[in-house]
């Protein structure tokens, strides 16, 4: 997925924000690493790679600033950590997480299966869903190896 410069400047600005050099290190770094799901320390380690001035306070700053544009999606996988990836609104709906509870792993899952399931609730309860989230929690292949090991 490419991020639009141009939508970011613009929302910037509506904002009256700059896109600073730091700002936008800490953007490449979710362009770079698309198919993963980084928290702030993720992000302050990648960064540090390219500018070491940038220092963790700046990061959780900026990220929190890009998810209250919209830039980025925040996600809670409770695991005590925030995580974001770049937001996509090309899609009605958000992908699924299968979280791994053994070592953190999260993969998204781009089937949508509750359309129907969605325009049921709609219907019944005269609610508009406009969106939902969905996590599934359980064990990634490589962790049911090694579960299977020490069974």
């Amino acid at each position: 997925m490419a991020i639009d410069m141009v939508d970011i400047r613009q929302k910037f600005q509506e904002k009256q924000y700059k896109l600073t050099p730091q700002r936008r290190i800490i953007l490449e770094a979710f362009v770079d690493h698309q198919d993963e799901h980084l928290s702030a320390e993720d992000v302050h380690t990648i960064v540090r790679q390219h500018s070491s001035e940038i220092g963790l306070a700046t990061v959780y700053r900026t990220l929190e600033l890009f998810s209250e544009l919209d830039v980025l999606q925040k996600m809670d996988f409770g695991d005590g950590r925030s995580r974001y990836e770049i937001n996509e609104k090309t899609t009605p709906h958000h992908h699924h997480h299968l979280i791994c509870l053994s070592c953190s792993k999260v993969k998204e899952f781009e089937d949508d299966l509750l359309e129907t399931l969605e325009t049921v609730i709609s219907r019944k309860s005269n609610f508009t869903i406009v969106d939902h989230q969905v996590k599934f929690y359980g064990y990634c292949e490589e962790c049911q190896k090694k579960r299977e090991i020490s069974d």
